[in-house]
Parts: structure tokens; sequence; C-alpha cells
């Protein structure tokens, strides 16, 4: 089997992790959650606000900070979802994954531990 059919099984068994399969859940938990798409269109809505105020000869600066508090908040909202929350740590939790599955690949090509090696067995794909 060649490198790229190699590849693609790696990528197949990937996609049936449960890391994976978590994130894709949570990806759509986000993307269904009627409040933080709410946010998201008023977030962007007011970024436009900015930049055409910003792009004014005369800016108001009282408006441009009260623009930008408005955006800062909304970002915090969104952080402070559920949905965005548990996005988050799926995402994490697949770059975990993907970190050790190539320090695993990085070890068998050059038989070298990666310098990152916290020394705790269950963040690596093996040493010995």
């Amino acid at each position: 089997m060649g490198i790229f059919e190699l590849a693609a099984e790696l990528g197949k068994t990937l996609k049936n992790d449960k890391r994976l399969i978590a994130l894709e859940e949570a990806r759509k938990a986000y993307e269904a959650d009627e409040r933080v798409m709410r946010l998201m269109t008023e977030y962007e809505v007011q970024q436009k606000a900015i930049q055409h105020e910003a792009a004014k000869e005369e800016r108001d600066e009282n408006l441009l900070k009260m623009i930008q508090d408005r955006i800062d908040a909304i970002y915090d909202s969104i952080l402070a979802t559920d949905t965005y929350k548990a996005l988050e740590k799926a995402q994490n939790e697949v770059n975990e994954l993907m970190e050790m599955v190539n320090t695993t690949i990085t070890f068998n090509i050059t038989g070298e531990q990666a310098s990152g090696c916290t020394h705790d067995c269950s963040t690596c794909g093996g040493c010995h």
C-alpha cells in the first residue's frame, strides 16, 4: 500500500474517532443555536459599522468607542454560550489527537522522540 492510500485509510479511521464525531456534533449544535446565530449576525453588522465609521474623514470617536464596546460585549456573549464552550472543547480534543498522530508519524520516520514529550504516556503514540 502506498503513502497516499495509507493516508486515506488513516483519514477514514480518524473520521470515525469519537473525538471527531463529537466535534461534528458540537459544530452542528453551535450552528443550530439561534442565540449564537443572532449574536453572530449582530457582530458582523457592528463590524461593518465600525469599518464604515473608521473610514470617514471626520470620525466620531465616541461612536467608534460605543460600537467597539458593543462588539466586545457580543464577542463575550458568544464565548459564554454552552454551545461555543462545547465546540471549543471538542476542537481542542481533536487538535490534541492530531498532534499525537503527527508525533507518532514523526517518531516512526526519525526514530526520535518529539521535543514536546510530556512524559505522560497517555498523550503519546508510543516511544518504545
